[in-house]
């Protein structure tokens, strides 16, 4: 089959390839893959950011995000038959979804959302996922609190102000001038233009902030938390509470290290940092496509590209370009 893989690490490191159709396990489905959707964590892990930590051994397919048909199941699979439409973030060590199929442990997919398209689809597991723990489990997040979400108009942004305002959260974000309707569109109470704006002169008293902008962003977010709040971020610095979630608890040290500037300073405004990094989950998924059948959330896409311009697609959210989700589409 065709697939696009990481044969070394660096920004040149994706290529096209053919590489056997892989066969499903006793606990797999084998899926033919419809549409696959790119995240920064794809650049990141092309880059070699995470080899110490994901022992991945090029070459190897890249991909977190699908959606597809199941052709084939395992033996020990009674959830799922052949026919069935799905989506999936697949687990950290079977990732793969920029190729033509895929085989996935059945407790990583779900049922695909009957009201999405395959696109549509393709675009939500990562994200929702993401939203979902990052609010409901690291930040325990109650009704009637305050959440800001850095850059608001982006695919992981998007999709947590709608799942915060689900959750009776009061939202802010920030955005550029371009996406200030697009924002309030998505239910965000309070909207920052980061091109005139500075955020800590905007807001206080804040419960919870989800940043993706990095190191810069997220000591100047602890200015606007209340105390007691927490900060989350999905750029690191590591803490060691991920050592503990990789299941390599030697490297906890080591993380303790890389985050104890940003922990100490939280500690000082009474509030707590978090590093998060999402898991694989079939039963979340599957409440979550409730949620988009009841359109309650919806996907926010910004353009398709056809799956032998999966480098084009790279590049076009690397350079951030995008407004939404960048899916892959076969």
């Amino acid at each position: 089959m065709k697939a696009f893989v990481v044969d070394h690490y660096g920004e040149d490191g994706l290529a096209p390839a053919d590489i056997p159709t892989p066969t499903p396990g006793r606990k797999d489905v084998l899926v033919d893959i419809r549409a696959a959707s790119i995240n920064p964590l794809d650049k990141m892990v092309r880059n070699g950011e995470f080899k110490q930590l994901l022992k991945y051994k090029p070459p190897f397919v890249l991909g977190h995000d699908l959606s597809g048909v199941v052709t084939a199941v395992g033996e020990d699979v009674h959830d799922f038959h052949i026919g069935d439409e799905i989506y999936a973030r697949p687990r950290d060590s079977r990732i793969g979804a920029f190729a033509e199929a895929i085989a996935i442990d059945a407790a990583d997919i779900a049922h695909k959302p009957r009201s999405l398209s395959f696109e549509e689809a393709a675009a939500v597991p990562l994200v929702a996922l993401a939203a979902w723990q990052a609010l409901v489990e690291t930040a325990d997040l109650q009704p009637g609190q305050k959440v800001l979400v850095h850059a608001g108009a982006g695919g992981l942004g998007s999709t947590v102000i709608q799942v915060a305002k689900h959750l009776g959260a009061f939202v802010a974000t920030t955005a550029h001038t371009k996406d200030l309707d697009t924002v309030r569109a998505l239910g965000a109470d309070k909207v920052v233009d980061y091109t005139t704006q500075d955020f800590t002169q905007e807001l206080s008293g804040y419960d919870v902030v989800l940043d993706s902008l990095g190191i810069t962003s997220l000591h100047k977010s602890l200015a606007v938390l209340a105390p007691g709040g927490i900060t989350i971020s999905v750029v690191g610095p590591p803490d060691p509470g991920f050592a503990k979630q990789l299941g390599q608890p030697l490297l906890a040290p080591v993380m303790y290290l890389m985050s104890r500037k940003i922990r100490a300073q939280a500690k000082k405004r009474g509030a707590r940092y978090s590093f998060f990094f999402m898991r694989a989950d079939g039963n979340l998924l599957a409440h979550l496509a409730s949620l988009y059948d009841q359109q309650i959330l919806r996907p926010v896409l910004d353009r398709t590209f056809s799956f032998a311009d999966t480098p084009a697609a790279m590049a076009y959210v690397e350079h951030g370009k995008a407004n939404g989700k960048i899916v892959i589409t076969h």
